[in-house]
């Protein structure tokens, strides 16, 4: 590869079968679901975000640039980061509809634990510790120097990265308890200890990770691969206020759609009342006729 990157593809037998099994899975459900429920409708658009999000978990662990992410550059491990946490995992859930889902998260053995892990606070709390804790340096050396370790610490963040967004796009709604307002300050919040790392990552001027051999035709010191990572870090915040804009608009049509609804409810009930005082004043006239008749 030029500028000195390996080319070097690697073995990752575990990380295949994972996503093999999750395609068999995904491919399973779909047909139970069109035989049994043929009225049911997936669209083709979410078949294929699964299978993007897929693709995407394929190219980050499964191509040269996981080699590259442990042994030369810090960024090329912050892409991975990036692959499996902003793009993999909400397109995988997008993927994935409340049919293809409800079945699992509802049996009797499933349904206690959803319910815990699917609660937006632990989700972030989870989220979040777990990231860092595998970057606290020791650690994340540690994982440097045992491919195994690499692996079990790239896939248990995109595990609890699908428990991340699962507060904003999970699709079972029984297990999705946030409104469009805690929504839009669940996504600002939840960011902000990502957003704290990348920071120290680019304005530190201390290098937190020298383990890599960064090549020399490169022409970059360990300090500014760093905070180019860092930079890099910085992206799901840019995405957080992506998502938080729609869901903002999705919030103003909800109570533009709630207050109408009660504008609604409230002239039905006027013309109700104007009905029965027009129908008392018809029956009371009509008294006062037969009275004068008589």
């Amino acid at each position: 590869m030029p500028y000195g990157l390996t080319g070097v593809w690697p073995w990752r037998p575990a990380i295949i079968i994972l996503l093999l099994v999750l395609c068999i899975l995904y491919v399973w459900r779909l047909r139970q679901v069109r035989q049994k429920q043929a009225d049911v409708h997936i669209s083709r658009w979410r078949v294929f975000s699964f299978f993007l999000g897929i693709l995407f978990m394929a190219l980050a662990l499964l191509t040269p640039l996981d080699t590259i992410a442990r042994t030369q550059l810090f960024l090329a491990h912050m892409i991975q980061v990036i692959l499996l946490t902003t793009f993999c995992a909400p397109l995988m859930l997008i993927g994935t509809p409340d049919v293809l889902l409800r079945p699992a998260m509802n049996a009797p053995v499933a349904r206690g634990v959803a319910r815990l892990l699917t609660l937006p606070l632990a989700d972030s709390i989870i989220f979040n510790l777990v990231f860092l804790l595998w970057h606290a340096p020791l650690i994340y050396h540690a994982a440097l120097r045992n491919e195994s370790w690499y692996q079990v610490e790239m896939v248990s963040i995109f595990l609890v990265s699908l428990l991340n967004w699962w507060p904003i796009v999970g699709s079972v709604h029984e297990y999705r308890r946030l409104g469009y307002p805690v929504q839009i300050v669940y996504t600002f919040f939840d960011g902000l200890p990502i957003d704290t790392l990348a920071f120290v990552l680019v304005y530190t001027g201390v290098v937190i990770y020298p383990y890599y051999v960064i090549p020399a035709q490169l022409g970059i010191s360990a300090n500014s691969d760093q905070a180019a990572a860092g930079a890099l870090l910085l992206l799901p915040g840019v995405v957080d206020f992506l998502v938080m804009s729609p869901l903002f608009f999705k919030w103003l049509e909800h109570m533009e759609r709630q207050t109408r609804l009660a504008d609604e409810r409230r002239q039905a009930m006027l013309d109700e009342q104007e009905e029965e005082i027009e129908l008392y004043d018809v029956i009371e006239s009509e008294e006062v006729g037969e009275i004068s008749e008589a």
